[in-house]
């Protein structure tokens, strides 16, 4: 019979660092966006105590948000990974080993300088003075790229492809060589290889990548406000114009739950997908 169980005091210490760091930056803030969110805006703006549901029911007010990043998210993160995958594909099977270095750095090279100049710069291109003047010379006259969600996913893939480059690469380059080496000798096609051999195996860094991807472009606001120039709100942008702008405390928050409940479900999906994957190939090489 086994006695009574014992605390190991030293992983106890050892966590508790971490587990005052997750309480005080991550819960907290969520406990107290969750109160705030039952509240009411006070006259002169803010907070004022209550427990009523009426922030909730006035979600539909901010549906244009919630339609944009609903929308241009997942497309985003599509067109990333469409983007991505035939890069991290060329550097992890292509490339050679020395080469790859070179241009691993050369797609990082974009994060050694600030997000909010290289957009800038993205204001520039797609702006009068750039791409359009380009088209007008070509015979397409009165192109308008900027402030549209056209500029808006540019800006997108632009920011976010090396997050979605990444994990991919890291998939593909632990791919077993000789998996591949032994359907070509058995006769398969290049593209039967692709696809019975090197996606499958390369999924969960692709799933990982856009899940990455996915999740930051929930929250995003630089890029629909300088790219979208106020005409494609993102749910972020919305809630800067709630707490700051508006100083509706109460409505902004329950915006922020909203975001955070539709973060959790995601979230929740991609761990049951990817449990439910492991299962079945742990299954298949048994």
């Amino acid at each position: 019979m086994r006695g009574p169980r014992k605390w190991d005091w030293t992983a106890i210490v050892l966590m508790s660092p971490a587990m005052a760091i997750f309480l005080g930056l991550l819960v907290m803030p969520i406990l107290v966006v969750l109160v705030l969110s039952f509240g009411e805006r006070a006259e002169a703006g803010g907070y004022q105590a209550a427990f009523t549901l009426a922030q909730y029911a006035n979600l539909p007010a901010r549906w244009a948000a919630f339609r944009n990043t609903l929308t241009l998210a997942p497309l985003g993160t599509a067109l990333c990974l469409l983007a991505a995958y035939p890069l991290a594909y060329y550097l992890a099977v292509k490339v050679s080993a020395r080469s790859r270095l070179l241009l691993l750095i050369l797609v990082i090279v974009p994060f050694w300088t600030s997000f909010l100049i290289r957009t800038y710069a993205w204001i520039f291109i797609l702006g009068g003075k750039g791409l359009p003047v380009l088209l007008d010379m070509i015979g397409i006259p009165d192109v308008r790229l900027i402030n549209t969600p056209f500029a808006v996913l540019v800006g997108i893939v632009y920011g976010y492809l090396p997050l979605m480059v990444f994990p991919i690469f890291v998939s593909l380059e632990r791919l077993d060589k000789r998996l591949l080496e032994a359907s070509d000798d058995l006769g398969a096609s290049p593209s039967r290889t692709f696809l019975q051999i090197t996606l499958p195996l390369s999924a969960p860094g692709a799933v990982t990548g856009c899940m990455l991807v996915f999740i930051l472009l929930m929250g995003e606001y630089l890029i629909p406000a300088l790219l979208g120039g106020g005409k494609v709100f993102f749910i972020g942008n919305a809630l800067v114009d709630l707490f700051l702008q508006s100083r509706n405390w109460p409505f902004g928050s329950a915006v922020a739950v909203s975001l955070v409940i539709i973060m959790l479900v995601t979230v929740t999906v991609y761990l049951r997908v990817t449990l439910k994957n492991r299962n079945m190939r742990d299954q298949a090489l048994v």
